[in-house]
């Protein structure tokens, strides 16, 4: 048992701002697919009361919204469906969980990794997959598996040690007292409000290990720009989140102020597009989350046949993986982020985050199972990944 209170850290590495949420006066859980709508609008309810809400959705409450997908929940896991506390306000800015404690180790957080599938194995799983790309099911999706590791040590300790090693925009630390202790390092924004009601998503398709110069970067990243396959995947997933967005938004006003840019992080260069509209008006967190979630980047295209694939393949819920991690604030702007790079911790040392890519009629296994690979060093580092 946790001793102590359920709290929600959001970390802008890049900015060095931190937002805390401490001692909630509820949380808002869903652990069925039953209680998935009662739960959002429960909690719509309370941000219309003047109260703020801070926590993630697993990946799989979305299947709620798609009639053909419901029945594929698994109800009950240990990892809620959703898990949201409810605020009076973020904790002021001395609180010392925004602070990094005195107690970052230089040792790993985590242990004896092993990747769910070996090569061989996730060549059957594309495969297969990509038979669907080639009859015209889908003509991308987005293939994950499973890494499992040993954990030992201060949750919140290794989370900042992270910051140093892979700084992002959404990192998040999310313990609820009643499921795994989330540590996300996500780079990828899924959706944010302003305070005037727009809504912006960004997209992030394309990945390409960073060189050993800044020349090297330079021309990597040049490649990307260049190469078709990056682009084609990214657009496709552009024009899924347009369509998406539009269904909640005014005619008019939808725009894509940034198509193809490139982020770089310590690890990896990202591609990144931008779509922003304007909400329409009397629009909350259940019909914001009905027509976005789970974001398209890490399901595919068309969404739901995309994501009932994978489904097939996977073998296993994501659970909180490919979720969404954020806050509502009452007065309208909300942020969430794609729970990518998202390491579950369990109460008996047990480990699970995912890694995965966007699959499309022109990929290659071998590369795909190697960007995998390369994801993990995230949370792995040089580690050796069993097999």
């Amino acid at each position: 048992m946790r001793d102590h209170a359920p709290y929600a850290l959001f970390r802008d590495d890049r900015a060095g701002t931190s937002l805390v949420f401490a001692e909630p006066e509820t949380l808002v859980v869903a652990r069925s697919a039953d209680e998935v709508e009662p739960a959002l609008a429960k909690l719509e309810a309370h941000r219309k009361s003047g109260k703020w809400l801070a926590g993630y959705l697993s990946y799989e409450a979305g299947f709620v919204f798609e009639p053909k997908l419901r029945p594929l929940i698994e109800d009950g896991r240990e990892t809620p469906l959703i898990s949201m506390g409810v605020y009076d306000a973020p904790a002021p800015a001395a609180h010392p969980l925004a602070q990094a404690p005195s107690n970052i180790p230089n040792a790993p957080l985590l242990s004896d990794p092993r990747a769910a599938w070996d090569l061989e194995a996730y060549c059957r799983r594309f495969d297969r997959l990509h038979d669907h790309l080639r009859k015209g099911d889908c003509y991308q999706a987005n293939l994950t598996m499973p890494v499992e590791a040993r954990w030992d040590g201060d949750p919140r300790a290794a989370f900042w040690s992270l910051v140093g090693r892979q700084p992002v925009h959404y990192g998040a630390l999310i313990d609820d007292g009643i499921g795994p202790v989330i540590l996300s390092r996500s780079p990828e924004l899924f959706f944010s409000v302003d305070e005037d009601g727009w809504i912006e998503t960004r997209p992030m398709k394309g990945t390409a290990a960073r060189g050993a110069s800044p020349e090297e970067d330079e021309a990597i990243i040049d490649a990307m720009l260049a190469d078709g396959k990056t682009q084609a995947e990214n657009r496709m997933i552009v024009d899924l989140l347009r369509n998406d967005v539009s269904v909640i938004t005014e005619v008019g006003t939808l725009s894509v102020p940034k198509l193809f840019a490139i982020e770089t992080y310590p690890t990896v260069h990202q591609m990144v597009s931008y779509v922003r509209a304007k909400l329409s008006p009397d629009l909350g967190l259940p019909e914001i989350m009905a027509a976005l979630f789970p974001c398209g980047s890490v399901t595919g295209a068309p969404k739901m046949w995309a994501m009932r694939i994978l489904h097939e393949l996977e073998a296993g819920p994501r659970d909180v993986y490919c979720g969404a991690i954020g806050w509502c604030d009452p007065a309208g702007p909300m942020r969430f982020s794609v729970a990518i790079r998202t390491i579950s911790l369990f109460n008996e040392g047990r480990a699970v985050f995912n890694v995965g890519g966007g699959i499309v009629f022109d990929s290659k296994a071998e590369a795909e199972y190697e960007e995998c690979l390369l994801k993990a060093r995230f949370a792995l580092g040089d580690q050796w990944i069993s097999r």
